[in-house]
């Protein structure tokens, strides 16, 4: 029943990505002006534009490529399979080391003894 409802919520985030892609890539076309306005102000939530090696004409036309939603495909739905569910097991999801190395949330796991975690703030 999982793999089915996993399955649909795939499907939904394809349809769902798709059409924004096809959208956003035909509003460039149309209007590339205003889009690139629009592109930039939402690099400024990110401070992105703030870096000068970080010019538009490098990434602009990135946004709304084959490679863009890829990508976007990859992380939705690695986002679906890890979410958690209350009474079923945790999910294996990658965790950063505070020495900066990816690793997993299992390979944290000694026996039968029970897992802690604890979110905190680093800044």
């Amino acid at each position: 029943m999982r793999s089915v409802r996993l399955l649909l919520q795939k499907a939904l985030v394809l349809l769902h990505v798709t059409a924004s892609v096809v959208v956003g890539k035909t509003l460039m076309v149309l209007f590339p002006n205003a889009m690139k306005r629009h592109i930039l102000k939402q690099g400024e939530k990110s401070r992105m534009n703030q870096n000068p090696k970080f010019s538009y004409e490098n990434w602009g036309p990135t946004f709304f490529s084959f490679q863009y939603l890829l990508f976007v495909l990859k992380v939705k739905w690695k986002r679906l399979e890890d979410e958690a569910y209350e009474g079923r097991p945790a999910p294996n999801t990658p965790v950063v080391t505070s020495q900066g190395d990816v690793r997993h949330l299992f390979d944290f796991m000694r026996g039968n003894r029970p897992l802690i975690l604890n979110f905190g703030s680093c800044t």
